[in-house]
């Protein structure tokens, strides 16, 4: 059966580890997806608006996945968007406030906030991620959306970090939901609010099945896409989790896997031909 959707993950996976990618090649490739009827969809945790800026010509016609699946669009139109009910913010926030080594951003539909006590160097890798960025001294009462919560610490105290948040949270009827997203970062998600179901949602639109999607990944908030889409792809430089749900591997970040991928989709080369 023909391919009719790619969905790529942005850190670790389409951008290298300089926030780039080779936009010349990619603006040859998706010339022919889009001729050729393919939908290209960006999957990530990062925020709506910074993913826009990577894509200027054709953020207004592709599909964007964003926040780990809280809020999806098509050609800018908003087809699902998470929300999180004030008093299971506060709930969750009280949780985090025991978790001194962690720098806290609340991810909502308008913005995303941060405390003023955040370093500034914080901050400006904050940045890098959130295009919205806004501090707010109670981070409890935000006129907005409110969907996700992204923490920051180093990376040698993830998994144990993973493993308290997932005790105290169960705790509390299972309000969120921790996933790995890399780079010394874990987002909370909405059970169920994960790349797989934004991607489902846009395949239910378009009249996409499974067996027709491509999805390439490398960090544990990848792996419900990458089990869902039958050519799934791992990253060489992809976590453990991730290599063990991928069908496919394919080159690093920094040698544009994802853009290999891409190039023997249209070649039809192997896992295509």
């Amino acid at each position: 059966m023909a391919v009719k959707m790619i969905a790529v993950d942005m850190d670790g996976t389409f951008l290298d580890e300089n926030k780039q990618y080779n936009i010349q090649r990619f603006q040859r490739q998706y010339a022919v997806l889009k001729e050729k009827n393919i939908r290209f969809v960006v999957a990530s945790g990062n925020q709506f608006w910074q993913l826009q800026r990577y894509f200027p010509e054709i953020k207004n016609e592709i599909a964007f996945v964003a926040e780990n699946g809280a809020y999806v669009t098509d050609c800018n139109e908003e087809l699902f968007c998470g929300a999180l009910a004030p008093e299971r913010v506060a709930q969750v926030l009280d949780i985090l406030a025991k978790e001194p080594d962690i720098s806290t951003v609340v991810c909502g539909r308008n913005s995303a906030y941060i405390h003023p006590s955040v370093p500034d160097e914080v901050v400006a890798m904050l940045s890098n991620h959130y295009y919205k960025l806004e501090k707010r001294e109670d981070l409890k009462n935000i006129d907005d959306t409110i969907f996700k919560f992204s923490l920051n610490l180093a990376h040698e105290g993830i998994e144990p970090l993973l493993e308290r948040l997932h005790t105290r949270l169960n705790a509390v009827e299972n309000i969120m939901h921790p996933v790995s997203s890399g780079f010394g970062f874990v987002d909370l998600i909405i059970p169920g609010c994960h790349k797989a179901h934004g991607i489902a949602l846009l395949q239910e639109k378009w009249g996409i099945d499974d067996s027709e999607v491509v999805a390439i990944g490398d960090s544990g908030n990848d792996v419900e896409m990458l089990r869902q889409a039958c050519y799934s792809f791992a990253m060489a430089n992809a976590a453990e989790p991730v290599n063990a749900v991928a069908r496919y591997r394919t080159e690093s970040n920094n040698d544009e896997g994802a853009l290999n991928v891409i190039s023997r989709l249209l070649a039809r080369e192997f896992p295509f031909a």
